[in-house]
Formats: C-alpha cells, sequence, structure tokens
C-alpha cells in the first residue's frame, strides 16, 4: 500500500509538469467521485458532469453568490424587468475574453451573439446546432423554458431582450443554473465549418476561471488558470480532476496528500476524517432529497396502492442508520426543510409491512410480483452507497412478497436509461440547482419533465402540474407557499416516489487549501480557492 501510494503521488506531480512550470505554480487536486458525461453542461443535469463542466469552464448571465443561494450579475452586468414581468433586458459586461486554447483562437470577445447561440439551440427545433450531440437538453426542457420563452433578440452587441408567454418568478435564478452557461458562438461557427460541431462537447471552450487541458477517460480531467478571467486570475495555477469512484480509496489518497479536496466520504469513515490533524471536515445541511421512482407508466406501479404498499414497505430508520450513520433525515416531503412549501405536518408512509400487504392484495397482487430496482454506481451525497441502500430494500420487499433484482450501469449510461424510462423502479436524488421550490417539483415531477428525462417517475398529474405551474407566475411568497403545500400533498397521496433522505454533506479538505466555500447546492468551485 505505501509504495501505492508513492507512485500515486508522483504520477500526479509529474502530470502537472507540462501545465506550469516553475517552482512557484500551486496545485490543486480534486478526487472527485465519477467521470462527466461530457464537457457541454446543456446536455446533462448531473453534478459530477457540472463539476467537471460549466463550473471550472463557463459563466452564465446570473450567477450565485459563493456558498448562498442568492443570484448576482456575471456576463450580464445589470438587467431591467418589466412591470407585467414578460421582458427582461439583460446589459452584458464588455471585455469578457473566450479562453484561448490549441483547437480555438477567439477573434473577438464575448457579445449578445454567444446568448442567442446558447439559448436558442436549446430552444429552436430548427437551429443548425439543435440536434447535435442528440438534440436532448433534458434541463432545458424539463425547467419549462420551450414553453416560457417567447423570443430572445439582439438589441446591440451589448444587450439582449427575452420576452417570456408569463411571468415566472424563478426566471432570474434559473439564469444562474448549469443549462444556461453561455457558448461560444465564433468557436461553434469554426466547429461547423471543419465539419466537427461534436468536438463542442469534447474540446471545450469558455469565460470561465479554468482552461482545459485534456482528458484521460475515467482518470484523469486537466485544467490550467485563465489568466484573462474577467473576475480575477485563479490563485492555483493547475486543477486536477483525479477520478476515483470508490470513498474509501478517495480518502486514502486524501489523507496521503495526492489529493487536497474529496467529495462524498463513506458516512462510516468521519469519526475517523475528524481525527486527522491534516484534515478539516466541513459539513452543512445538504439542499437535498434522495427518493426512488416508480415508472407510473409501467405495471404494476401505474397502481397507486401498489407504490403506496412499497412506500410503507422500506424501513428508512435502518437506511439512516445503516447507509448515512445517522448523518440525514428521513425525508417526507420532495422538498428539502428550508425551502419554501415545505409542509411540515405531512402525512408519511411510517414503516408499516401488514398495512403494505393489505394494500398489494387490494390491488390484486396478494402474491407479490417481481420487478427490478436500478441503482447508481456512484455516491451522491443524497445516496452515498446506492447499491447497500438496494439490498437493504430488497430485503424489505420481499417481506411483502415482492422479489427484486438489483441492476446498475455506468454513470452516463445510468441516467441515458432512466432518463428514457427503461426502468421499473430507480434511485436518484436532487440537489436544488437555485434554491427555489421550482427547481425541485416542477422540474422533477412536472408533467414537462416526463418528456426531457428529468421525471423519472414519469407521473403527470393534472392538479399537481396546474399548481406547480401557477406557482411560477406567483411573486408573493405566503401564496406561492399555499400552492406548493396543495401540491405537495397530491404528490404525497399519489406516491410516485418514495421519498428516503435529507442528507448532510460532508466535505474533507486538506489544511492547506484556503478558503475552499462549500456550495449550498453541492457543487465544487475552485476559483477562489488558494494553497499553501
Amino acid at each position: 500500500m505505501r509504495k501505492s501510494r508513492i507512485l500515486g503521488a508522483a504520477l500526479v506531480a509529474a502530470l502537472f509538469l507540462p501545465l506550469a512550470a516553475g517552482a512557484a505554480s500551486k496545485h490543486l487536486v480534486f478526487c472527485s467521485e465519477g467521470s462527466p458525461s461530457g464537457f457541454n453542461p446543456q446536455f446533462y443535469d448531473d453534478g459530477t458532469t457540472f463539476d467537471a463542466s460549466s463550473r471550472p469552464l463557463y459563466n452564465r448571465l446570473v450567477e450565485f453568490k459563493l456558498g448562498t443561494t442568492d443570484f448576482e450579475p456575471g456576463l450580464a452586468e445589470s438587467w431591467d424587468i418589466s412591470d407585467d414581468g414578460l421582458t427582461y433586458t439583460f446589459h452584458l459586461r464588455k471585455g469578457v475574453k473566450w479562453q484561448t486554447t490549441p483547437w480555438f483562437k477567439p477573434t473577438r470577445e464575448f457579445n449578445a451573439d454567444d446568448v442567442l447561440y446558447s439559448f436558442n439551440r436549446q430552444w429552436k427545433k430548427d437551429h443548425p446546432w439543435h440536434q447535435v450531440g442528440g438534440g436532448n437538453y433534458q434541463y432545458f426542457a424539463g425547467m419549462g423554458f420551450p414553453k416560457l420563452l417567447k423570443a430572445i433578440e439582439k438589441l446591440d452587441d451589448h444587450t439582449v431582450r427575452f420576452e417570456l408567454n408569463a411571468p415566472n418568478s424563478a426566471f432570474l435564478p434559473d439564469l444562474a443554473m448549469d443549462f444556461a452557461s453561455i457558448l461560444s458562438a465564433e468557436y461553434a461557427e469554426q466547429l461547423m465549418e471543419a465539419g466537427t460541431p461534436e468536438q463542442m462537447n469534447h474540446n471545450p471552450v469558455g469565460t470561465g476561471p479554468f482552461v482545459f487541458v485534456n482528458y484521460q477517460k475515467d482518470a484523469i480531467i486537466r485544467y490550467k488558470a485563465n489568466p484573462d478571467y474577467f473576475v480575477e486570475r485563479p490563485k492555483i495555477d493547475n486543477l486536477v480532476f483525479a477520478i476515483t469512484p470508490d470513498a474509501s480509496v478517495r480518502l486514502q489518497k486524501t489523507k496521503a496528500g495526492e489529493c487536497q479536496v474529496m467529495s462524498f466520504p463513506n458516512p462510516a469513515d468521519l469519526d475517523t476524517i475528524k481525527k486527522d490533524a491534516d484534515i478539516e471536515l466541513m459539513e452543512q445541511a445538504g439542499l437535498n432529497v434522495g427518493y426512488l421512482a416508480m415508472n407510473v407508466e409501467r405495471e404494476p406501479f401505474d397502481n397507486v396502492k401498489v407504490r403506496q404498499a412499497l412506500a410503507l414497505a422500506v424501513d428508512r430508520k435502518t437506511i439512516i442508520d445503516v447507509i448515512f450513520n445517522g448523518y440525514a433525515e428521513i425525508a417526507s416531503n420532495p422538498i428539502p426543510p428550508s425551502v419554501l412549501g415545505y409542509v411540515k405536518d405531512l402525512q408519511d408512509y411510517d414503516y408499516d409491512p401488514e398495512r403494505a400487504r393489505e394494500l398489494l392484495a387490494e390491488a390484486g397482487y396478494a402474491d407479490g410480483f417481481e420487478t427490478d430496482l436500478w441503482a447508481m454506481p456512484v455516491a451522491r451525497p443524497y445516496n452515498p452507497n446506492a447499491r447497500r441502500m438496494a439490498q437493504l430494500i430488497l430485503s424489505d420487499w420481499e417481506k411483502i412478497g415482492v422479489k427484486t433484482k438489483i441492476v446498475s450501469f455506468e454513470w452516463g449510461e445510468y441516467l441515458k436509461r432512466v432518463a428514457a424510462g427503461e426502468h421499473q423502479t430507480a434511485f436518484l436524488g436532487w440537489t436544488g440547482d437555485n434554491g427555489d421550490p421550482d427547481n425541485f417539483l416542477y422540474t422533477l415531477l412536472g408533467c414537462d419533465g416526463v418528456a426531457s428525462g428529468t421525471n423519472l417517475a414519469r407521473w403527470c398529474n393534472d392538479a399537481f402540474n396546474e399548481l406547480v405551474t401557477k406557482a411560477q407566475r406567483v411573486s408573493d411568497r405566503d401564496e406561492r407557499a399555499e400552492l406548493y403545500h396543495e401540491a405537495i400533498r397530491i404528490f404525497k397521496e399519489e406516491a410516485p416516489w418514495i421519498t428516503l433522505d435529507h442528507s448532510t454533506v460532508f466535505l474533507p479538505v486538506r489544511k492547506s487549501v484556503k478558503n475552499y466555500v462549500m456550495d449550498p447546492m453541492g457543487g465544487h468551485y475552485f476559483h477562489a480557492v488558494d494553497v499553501d
């Protein structure tokens, strides 16, 4: 073991050499939990991909203040909103440079053409870039943007106007989300002329704090500081993502100094980490929910009594104790407690296998049935060990006569297949992207999410959908909260999910790292970080 650690450290050191010469160069290695699905965040909705793409490489019109859910100017330095809430005019920042790479040499700075390209390719089916990469912009669609947008117009090189079909109280924070990252229209034109448009997803170019260098699949992603970053040049010269799916190995690397920051420690290791004098264990309440979605388009999950029975059969307290070592709470709502609209007195499905058997009999399944349970292969904050959790639920369901087969795939393939509805039941979860309830309820449970793939239960309830859509158009917090309360009660009665947990998020950081700030929405940001 000692030999392998030394070799690992030497390998990481060697990886930095081509990036920045000189003894004064500062390097940081992040032990990440999985491989990104690609480097264009418009195509994806998982945090692993966003950590590797939108967060280091790109910017958005609106950005979140580091460590908060508050938003602030980004590539737009200011904006005006019409009195009726239907028109947003963005005044774009001048002097923002596109990154220079071996595959792209920009001839101009960021301007309105880039904004139109970035949104229109997702929105307009006749856009020449819409079908590049498959044409599945699941987050854009899941957020309801195709219906929300009426027009996007370039007023001049530094002014863009968005017109909406209806007021939307979450529109500005939505624009700070990863899918709304701004890509270069000039780079797109160059790739299209060369006949290689797919390279946008493999050789990215942004305006962000770090420049992409290369990616060794399932092993290493390398970045270097962007010297022209419009906010401030990062303090670290070289950033490496060391892709390490096993939490125990991530911890070994961090303790040995091969990684300075690691994602998703195993809850069973937390007490050990706390005792390490070289590591600070950061923590905060997660803006998240873990759930098990039941595909209502497949029998027998189209029967509400079957879904309720399976919910009653799951011993969630044991899951919290075994999987999270107690560092989580049982979820009753599809949103975490800190989010507007949370229902404190919601009637939950407490563990009751006897009642579960009764409901199965009433549904016509007295002898049970067979199903699958899909478990993701990577650790997530809301589910650090999906396979072990699946084994616990398999045992619970077996007690009521339901025989279960556990299924898994590589992370990107898993996300693709569940989005397509190939599963019967599947684990996933969500860490809020903007702190707004709409980001959970409309995106994950609204009818638009069925087609886009963000609604894994494929549950489209007209009454629920009408309530969450109406809540988008209301600005009064109390009125919005009441609409969400009513919607959540419908969700709970219909039980398209088994709501599992809201977890506490932990992050081991070596004490040589300075200024790292935890993101309440689960992202990893390194532009403000320094190292001794």
